[in-house]
């Protein structure tokens, strides 16, 4: 068990490389406030000197602490690995400095500030991104910390007046990592109530459950007070325990007291303050109750770790082969790009793509809704009659009359109005050929293979020439559904066997009939008195006598006219007004508006049949024929075909991100592999 902790150790180092934070390993975090002896905890615990000090912020930026244990043979066998010399006991190796050995530890605190210096600044600005320090001893035990900066609430110097929420947000992220151990450090001779780095472990961890608290300075609080109830848990609620320990003041610093020498010291005080919980405080028991909890707690994260691992080496498996591999030959891949995305294009609308959408109709499948739902409905919706009122008829038939009074309705009233009828049918059809045109635009954005991601020149340009396509062909379609329409306004066909059969023609035939058998019975029978002129008007009214008074709502037609001075003036408007119907009138209405009614039946079935047809043949069939000659005439054969398989920088840069990864994942499978579950318990 325990090389539980190395693992984690060799983990950090492989996913450092990448700079992943997708891998949440298990580790010891360290927070507190300015000054509140977080430096010394963990000076004492490696034995050394090494952690720069001065006055204000001097952490910056987060510091990965990994401590080795070295027993003898793991002395002889680390040291050849890193070419230490025999006699070297400790050393320090820094993540940046690669294979660069450190023995002298004063060396170690002025790498950490220059090359904190070098990445955040001398102006005591923080930085997010990790040092990473190993210390090889045998004076410590094996452990992982991060050493992050001290909560500070007024900016000093050149700090920038948000230091204080950098701050906050830097330690944010790392407690809040679930497999995080919080070290919560706090000085005994401050109030407990006002302790940030408890305040901020306990939002994260409102449990205290990977909680563990530090209490400093047990020997610098008041004469007179102690810290027995806190370290006996009486006021702060953890479940990982609280430890007291005892730091070298500032004065041992500056007189260079030895940690060895303080550590002596620290465990005489306690002994003497706290004897009943000696045994359970000081820095010796903090290093290996920390050396216990973080093996017990990589424990417990190892199962969970190893199938993460194994998960996003999938992942990025996939991921990699998405991008897709170095090509060889770029005209025989080319053509492939256009086959590909020209069948996967023309299978769309078969309804045979790989990828059937389950979200959303589209393809065939919407084309088909258009024609059958929003373009069949939209037609049933259009009245026979629609716009025409009863005076519109009565005005079109007297109208087709001239100057002489109608025997019988005349026929090309019918012929006027139906085809004004069946002119509306025209927009809704080429409002039909719009939405399949959108469709077939649509499709093209739903066909974009990896390659497409990969060179976005070469998805550009499929587009373009896809889009011409359409475009060209649009005009075509909407010239042959307009002329559709046309076509059934150039012959209204009362012969049609629809029509016929409704015995309409026949009505008006009778309708004619009936009228010159009343001229007959009104000339007595003879057949030359009815063709003179009679005093009667069509509907049968008197032309004799005097004239009838304009009704209230104005003269009606053919019946009532004024008279001024000795000449007869018609009074007419150019919109008839609304009246009474006489019984002829009325008969000769309902007659029209049967022919009109089912003649239009018969063209909105014809059109609602031969438009799709139509809009088949000439849009969608005939790109679906001929976009893949069209992409390689304008793309394959064209002069400028190697530059549309430039890869973007992102894409590369994305595919070398992804393979170090990669690299990184294999790397830590295997690590964890070498781990042996009888290692666990």
């Amino acid at each position: 068990m325990e090389n539980l902790i190395p693992v984690m150790n060799k983990l950090q180092e492989v996913f450092a490389t990448v700079g992943s934070d997708s891998i949440q390993l298990p580790q010891i975090v360290v927070v507190g406030s300015q000054s509140c002896g977080k430096s010394s905890v963990l000076e004492n615990l490696v034995g050394r000197d090494f952690l720069p000090r001065g006055v204000g912020i001097v952490t910056r930026r987060p510091l990965v602490l990994q401590l080795v244990h070295l027993s003898e043979e793991d002395r002889v066998r680390f040291g050849a690995e890193d070419n230490v010399s025999s006699d070297v006991e400790e050393w320090a190796k820094f993540g940046h400095t690669k294979n660069k050995v450190y023995t002298d530890f004063d060396e170690v605190r002025k790498e950490i500030e220059r090359e904190t210096d070098r990445l955040a600044g001398s102006n005591k600005g923080v930085l997010n991104e990790p040092m990473y320090l190993k210390i090889f001893s045998n004076n410590v035990l094996t452990l992982t910390l991060v050493d992050l900066p001290g909560i500070t609430k007024v900016p000093v110097g050149e700090q920038p007046e948000d230091i204080e929420s950098q701050i906050r947000e830097m330690i944010a992220f790392y407690i809040q990592n679930p497999n995080a151990i919080i070290l919560a450090v706090h000085a005994a001779n401050t109030d407990f109530a006002t302790s940030e780095a408890l305040k901020i472990a306990k939002d994260m961890d409102p449990e205290g459950r990977r909680t563990l608290v530090v209490v400093t300075k047990l020997d610098l609080m008041d004469a007179g007070t102690d810290a027995l109830d806190v370290l006996c848990h009486r006021v702060i609620p953890v479940k990982l325990g609280i430890i007291g320990v005892v730091n070298r003041s500032q004065l041992d610093i500056k007189q260079q007291k030895s940690i060895q020498e303080a550590l002596k010291d620290e465990i005489s005080f306690i002994q003497k303050k706290y004897p009943a919980i000696a045994n359970r405080n000081g820095t010796r028991f903090l290093a290996k109750t920390l050396n216990r909890l973080l093996m017990n707690h990589i424990k417990e994260c190892l199962p969970e770790l190893k199938t993460r691992i194994n998960v996003m080496t999938s992942q990025f498996q996939m991921l990699i082969a998405s991008y897709g591999e170095p090509i060889e030959d770029e005209g025989q891949f080319l053509l492939q790009v256009i086959t590909r995305f020209a069948t996967e294009y023309c299978n769309t609308i078969e309804g045979t793509a790989r990828n059937i959408e389950t979200a959303e109709l589209c393809g065939g499948a919407r084309i088909c809704y258009i024609f059958h739902e929003t373009y069949g409905r939209t037609l049933d919706t259009i009245d026979a009659l629609g716009g025409l009122t009863t005076m519109d008829i009565l005005t079109a038939v007297r109208n087709a009359t001239g100057p002489r009074p109608a025997l019988f309705v005349p026929e090309v009233s019918f012929e006027l109005l139906v085809k004004k009828q069946i002119t509306r049918l025209e927009d809704p059809c080429l409002r039909c050929v719009e939405l399949v045109h959108e469709e077939m635009q649509r499709i093209i954005q739903q066909c974009g293979t990896s390659e497409m991601i990969r060179f976005p020149r070469l998805h550009e340009k499929i587009v373009d020439v896809v889009t011409l396509l359409l475009r060209r062909r649009l005009p075509v379609t909407n010239e042959m559904v307009s002329n559709l329409v046309r076509i059934e306004l150039s012959y209204i066909n009362t012969k049609h066997p629809d029509f016929s059969d409704a015995g309409l023609v026949d009505t008006l035939i009778n309708t004619k009939n009936e009228a010159q058998q009343q001229m007959l019975m009104d000339s007595g029978g003879d057949p030359a008195n009815a063709r003179r002129p009679t005093n009667r008007n069509p509907d049968g009214s008197s032309l004799t006598g005097t004239a009838t008074a304009p009704m209230s709502n104005g003269p009606s037609m053919g019946s009532s006219f004024g008279f001024k001075g000795a000449s007869l003036i018609p009074d007419m408007t150019l919109q008839t007004p609304v009246r009474k119907l006489t019984p002829r009138e009325r008969r000769d209405v309902e007659i029209i508006q049967r022919l009109i009614k089912n003649y239009f039946l018969i063209v909105r079935k014809n059109i609602q049949d031969s438009v799709p047809k139509a809009i088949m043949h000439f849009l969608v069939n005939h790109v679906r024929d001929s976009i893949q000659s069209e992409l390689v005439s304008k793309l394959y054969k064209s002069d400028g075909a190697g530059s549309l398989l430039n890869e973007s920088k992102e894409m590369s840069q994305r595919r070398q991100e992804a393979q170090e990864m990669l690299g990184a994942l294999q790397k830590a499978s295997q690590i964890i592999s070498e781990v042996r579950e009888t290692q666990l318990w």
